[in-house]
């Protein structure tokens, strides 16, 4: 993975030698980028077990460049060097599970060693942008055509955060089929997976991008007609049909990657007003690991 960066010389110089940084007045530093997904994304608001905020590198590291992924996979490393980016953020976190060591003779090492060696720093909002206010799950349901929404699962004990998923009301009133057609279109799908009769009548709807599995309990104790996740089991679906209720299984990719465009936007949107001259960029390498064949 070789990086291919460039600076414009400027009055101040930062480091000295061939890989010296030059700025022009206040320098951006990847702690004045964490600032801002801690307005958008809380950290407070991620699961126990999750693990957000910088991956790798450090908070003085200086930033002109950022590139937004879904996954941090050895290609959008690879493109993130490519690009000459300072910073990648990723949904998914880099470093998920304890390292007892890091062998570069491996795929992940190999990753936190080009990180490291071209100064690419990495880090993640996970479920805490899941769980936001006008996070991934709200932008998912508006993209399907929800409104009125509320938690599917609320999280009374945090302040600000809507909860798990989200529940709410379609604005036409469809069929499992019709709303099917709906969601693979709004995501681009190439193909999807439906449990239920197709022509049950939908107006009600509860969903959570990413894998799912973990709140049927809550739709099935909701009024909600369908439940549209991802990554859902065999035995979800023979749950779902002795509760007579429908699923739509979107991917774990496909009902994710829409937080590439939302954090793209809204990250580049908050450092030109606060007067940050960094360029934000949407990956373009990065795909789906399942195919429809």
């Amino acid at each position: 993975m070789a990086c291919g960066r460039s600076r414009k010389k400027h009055s101040e110089g930062v480091g000295d030698g061939p890989h010296a940084f030059f700025w022009v007045g206040q320098m951006t530093a990847v702690s004045d980028i964490m600032a801002h997904m801690e307005h958008l994304a809380p950290r407070r608001l991620a699961e126990s077990w999750d693990n957000p905020g910088l991956q790798v590198g450090s908070p003085e590291w200086p930033v002109e460049r950022v590139l937004v992924s879904l996954d941090p996979t050895p290609e959008v490393v690879a493109e993130a060097c490519e690009q000459g980016a300072d910073l990648l953020i990723t949904h998914h976190p880099f470093l998920f599970r304890a390292l007892k060591q890091i062998d570069c003779s491996t795929p992940l090492g190999r990753m936190i060693e080009t990180a490291i060696r071209h100064r690419l720093a990495i880090f993640t909002a996970h479920t805490n942008l899941d769980w936001v206010s006008g996070g991934l799950n709200d932008v998912f349901s508006e993209k399907i055509g929800l409104k009125e929404t509320s938690a599917l699962q609320p999280r009374p004990e945090e302040e600000g955060a809507d909860g798990q998923g989200r529940i709410g009301d379609l604005e036409t009133p469809t069929d499992l089929a019709g709303l099917a057609r709906t969601v693979k279109a709004a995501l681009g799908l190439a193909g999807l997976r439906v449990v239920g009769e197709l022509q049950m009548p939908v107006e009600r709807v509860a969903v959570c991008t990413g894998g799912g599995s973990g709140l049927l309990d809550a739709f099935f104790s909701s009024s909600a007609d369908v439940f549209v996740s991802g990554d859902l089991r065999y035995h979800d679906a023979r749950d779902a049909q002795l509760y007579q209720r429908g699923l739509i299984d979107a991917g774990h990719f496909g009902s994710e990657h829409l937080m590439v465009e939302l954090i793209r936007r809204r990250l580049a949107t908050g450092l030109v007003e606060s007067g940050h001259q960094v360029e934000v960029l949407a990956s373009e390498k990065e795909t789906d690991p399942f195919v429809c064949i």
